[in-house]
């Protein structure tokens, strides 16, 4: 399939575009000839934006939608670390508020995200991507640890799963995307990656799965891929 966004006149919008990755998303669409607009969205856009505030990104949609329709929307939204806390490392360490807030910033205000966005995507050839992780796979989970983490991305996953079932009913043209970014050079993996020596410059990975993007096949339901595009096991 002909990349969208290589080949016609294109708009894009990210959410979450003050942090690293998706201010890199931001950088690499205006960067590119074909975009003819990008629509930011973050936590300083005009109106508000907060993933705990279903009102809010009500409001930040509406605003969007004169700017729309759009071919590419990305959410790099998320959280490693929740009000100083980091990812519990076993059972004694579960917490029910931190839990509790993992699951509203990781997947319930993403669907609500999905929800309230997903109206302004393109009725044609158009890409829907959400920031996951590779520790959100059942099936990839060797290590353990990272109780409300892991689970809020599984949790993410699934969401994800079932919106493009529904979503494709609409339009067979569009693509669902769960993205594991790989370990990203940024404030949310800096606490966690100690002597990790394979960080990827936010710009570097943004490239990556940009690249990756133009090679997905259409597909019923949604893909899970890392930056290079290789598939994960949900």
């Amino acid at each position: 399939m002909t990349p969208l966004y290589a080949s016609q006149p294109y708009k894009a919008l990210v959410i979450g575009s003050n942090g690293a990755i998706g201010s890199a998303f931001v950088d690499a669409f205006r960067s590119d000839l074909n975009c003819t607009h990008v629509q930011a969205i973050s936590r300083e856009s005009k109106g508000g934006f907060n993933l705990l505030d279903e009102e809010s990104i009500r409001i930040q949609a509406a605003l969007a939608g004169s700017f729309g329709p759009f071919e590419i929307m990305i959410d790099a939204t998320g959280a490693l670390e929740i009000e100083g806390r980091g990812p519990e490392k076993s059972l004694i360490s579960l917490n029910q508020d931190h839990l509790m807030k993992s699951f509203a910033i990781n997947a319930i205000g993403p669907a609500l995200v999905i929800r309230h966005f997903s109206p302004l995507l393109s009725k044609g050839a158009s890409i829907y991507a959400k920031l996951s992780a590779r520790v959100g796979s059942i099936g990839d989970n060797k290590k353990g640890g990272w109780y409300g983490y892991r689970a809020s991305k599984a949790a993410l996953n699934m969401l994800l799963q079932t919106a493009a079932i529904e979503l494709q009913r609409k339009n067979e043209n569009m693509r669902v995307i769960a993205l594991q970014p790989g370990t990203v050079r940024s404030k949310l993996s800096n606490p966690f990656v100690g002597a990790h020596t394979n960080l990827l410059e936010p710009q570097d990975s943004v490239s990556s799965i940009l690249e990756a993007m133009k090679h997905m096949t259409l597909r019923s339901g949604a893909h899970f891929i890392d930056y290079k595009g290789n598939e994960i096991a949900w």
